[in-house]
């Protein structure tokens, strides 16, 4: 069994494009093999910002092709479609015959069967593979014509211990590759990856970017332990920072204490995203002045310390001057200014969308029973920090520093709090607001931007959603759910439909209203199959309420799904089932008209009374437990009336020869099935 590795050496390659195309060029060979039927044992790839890299272990040094017969054109055909089938398949006409099938008489080939050298197939082929990579961002450099993402200057191909030669636009690939990035004129020959791998080791190089993440992630740990810190984990970074570094050594620097009198956000943001720093946290949870940098190789001198010290000072030292200025700036005085703010072309200005937010919020602080003043304030000013420097500076705080302001200002901590969570929640696993001021401005936010893109036409397709409208949408299902509310959502979208047109902005899209809801409900959908609820679960209780009711949905889908399979679960469909299915066959055969009720009077014994008993029993039971109902609880309130239900079947002819008793009989089942149905329609629920 033989070894194929592939190294691409070129410039620097950013991080997200390395994880892309090692990935991409790993499939791409999987996929090759698997159609040319070369067995592989174990199959990777690697990366460093200079070098991409393939390895396949456990091939066959020759393959077998089958005997196998090629369909050509039909015999009448044009001449011309012949010759391309005997060009393809580089044969004469003589080695032709016909074939008569169902769709008419045509030429075939007889392929016979041949072994082929892996070694050439991977020559021939290996120069498609990488010219079908595909790149998110790329370039062309000096004259050549090879798109690549950095230009690249080298391939080293080995295959069982031998140069695998092939040109691949300006280059051809040999068993050699530069081994020092900064000087170019350092080369080596490789004839297995063992090797390849054991030399860069020992230059202190790490070819495995997993391997690279894993001595970044015990070295943090060794530092948190001795030094008593906690590094908040980001996988992201981790990640990122693990593949534009090939020799990772972690620095511990600091900046002047004096900074920590900033939101801990900015100084989060500066280091994580803008530097891609780590922060550090003590004991209690407060941040440090502390920050831990992956370099890419030795500081013996302490410059590359020094110098990410002063690049995380001057980022902090401007940040501390913008946090000065504005954060005294008087928030409701600069609520005019947002006029001068475009939201979107055909919705206004942000001017415009705070005050259609603030009277939907009122609305539905009405609903939360809290002050509508307060909601209304809340919405006044949680856009002006828009117009901040800081915002402007590092966008991915608009919201945050709104609050900050706020409390520097002497709002309200709910409101200082409603502000800075309002874009929240913005992912299935991100925070959701929880007090009834943060709900109630985050919804509104939501449901402004749902309505108003929804009303121009500015929806989302399947493959694009370029204003985060479904992420706007679960951060409505969320909220909801989250917090255990239910709100007149259709009413909601309704309020806000007309508030865009008492604003003089036109609603082209006349189906709007309709479209939200519809998308809500889809997004809803989306939610519980991320939460593993079956697909017949969740179209069962969607179709048993609206809009205005997702939470209760989603728990009543969820408390289902978590007892379909036990006991409980299986007792009620077994009961819903004996009986629907005798009631759907009998009006669907019959012609029978069936009233909401039944009458006892014409029982004939006590598994009729028994039963009739026991659906009002359940009946009661759900009338009275409407809005407090405990899911749990009303399952095992249906799986109850099991024994009574089986007893009726089982002494009982539903199919009884005189028509009023079989009648009244089926009254009393569909009685049954609807009572069922107050939980979720069970007729949706697949019998599994």
């Amino acid at each position: 069994m033989s070894e194929f590795f592939l190294e691409l050496f070129s410039e620097e390659i950013p991080a997200g494009l390395q994880r892309n195309s090692r990935n991409a060029l790993l499939e791409s060979f999987q996929k090759l093999f698997e159609e040319k039927q070369i067995l592989v044992k174990k199959s990777s790839s690697f990366s460093t910002p200079n070098r991409l890299i393939v390895l396949f272990e456990g091939m066959s040094k020759e393959i077998t092709q089958k005997a196998e017969e090629i369909k050509g054109p039909n015999v009448n055909a044009p001449e011309k479609a012949l010759e391309g089938f005997l060009r393809s398949n580089q044969i004469d006409k003589k080695n032709l015959l016909k074939k008569k099938n169902e769709k008419g008489e045509f030429y075939f080939f007889k392929k016979p069967s041949k072994k082929i050298s892996t070694i050439n197939l991977l020559k021939e082929h290996a120069p498609l593979v990488l010219d079908k990579l595909q790149w998110k961002k790329s370039m062309k450099w000096g004259g050549y014509s090879l798109n690549w993402a950095r230009p690249l200057k080298s391939i080293l191909a080995v295959f069982d211990g031998k140069s695998l030669n092939f040109k691949f636009h300006h280059l051809t690939s040999s068993n050699t590759t530069f081994t020092d990035k900064e000087f170019e004129d350092k080369q080596k020959i490789f004839k297995n990856f063992k090797s390849y791998k054991i030399f860069f080791k020992q230059s202190g190089i790490i070819i495995d970017h997993n391997l690279r993440k894993e001595f970044i992630v015990k070295a943090f740990e060794k530092i948190s332990n001795n030094k008593s810190l906690t590094i908040e984990s980001n996988n992201k970074l981790l990640d990122e920072v693990s593949d534009i570094v090939e020799q990772p050594n972690i620095l511990i620097c600091n900046f002047d204490e004096k900074f920590l009198s900033i939101p801990k956000e900015i100084l989060i943001i500066t280091m994580q995203f803008h530097q891609k720093y780590f922060p550090t946290f003590d004991k209690k949870g407060k941040i440090t002045n502390e920050f831990l940098v992956v370099a890419n190789n030795k500081d013996r001198e302490g410059f590359i310390k020094a110098g990410n010290e002063r690049v995380v000072e001057a980022r902090l030292s401007d940040a501390q001057f913008f946090w000065e200025k504005n954060k005294s700036q008087n928030l409701v005085k600069q609520v005019s200014k947002l006029k001068t703010i475009n939201y979107f072309k055909g919705l206004g200005s942000y001017f415009d969308k705070i005050q259609r937010m603030r009277k939907l919020g009122a609305m539905i602080s009405d609903e939360l029973l809290i002050s509508k003043d307060q909601v209304e304030l809340s919405a006044s000013i949680c856009k002006v920090d828009l117009i901040s420097d800081l915002v402007g500076e590092f966008p991915e705080l608009q919201g945050i520093m709104g609050g900050y302001f706020a409390m520097e200002q002497g709002f309200d901590k709910e409101i200082a709090l409603a502000v800075s969570e309002h874009y929240l929640p913005m992912g299935l696993d991100s925070k959701t607001p929880k007090k009834p001021f943060s709900i109630a401005l985050a919804l509104t936010d939501k449901i402004d931007t749902l309505v108003g893109f929804f009303g121009i036409n500015k929806k989302p397709t399947s493959s694009k959603d370029p204003f985060a409208l479904r992420r706007s949408a679960l951060g409505i299902i969320k909220l909801l759910i989250d917090n255990n509310k239910e709100f007149k959502i259709n009413d909601l979208i309704s309020y806000s439909t007309s508030l865009h047109k008492n604003q003089g902005f036109e609603i082209s899209n006349d189906l709007s209203q309709k479209e939200v809801a519809e998308f809500l409900i889809d997004r809803l959908k989306y939610y519980m199959k991320e939460k593993k609820i079956r697909n017949d679960i969740i179209e069962a209780s969607i179709s048993s309420y609206g809009i205005d009711h997702m939470n209760k949905i989603y728990k009543k889908a969820l408390t289902l799904n978590d007892h379909i399979k036990n006991e409980v679960g299986e007792d009620i469909i077994e009961s819903y089932k004996r009986a629907f299915s005798i009631l759907e066959s009998e009006l669907k055969n019959n012609d029978i008209e069936l009233s909401n009720t039944t009458d006892p009077g014409i029982f004939k014994n006590d598994y009729e009374k028994n039963l009739l008993k026991k659906i009002n029993e359940l009946r009661k039971y759900f009338k009275n437990n409407n809005k407090d109902e405990n899911y749990t609880e009303s399952l095992t309130n249906l799986a109850g009336a099991k024994k009574v239900i089986f007893e009726f079947f089982d002494n009982v002819k539903v199919n009884d020869e005189d028509k009023n008793i079989k009648k009244n009989r089926l009254e009393l089942l569909q009685m049954l099935c609807r009572t069922f149905d107050y939980y979720i329609n069970f007729s949706n629920i697949e019998t599994k």
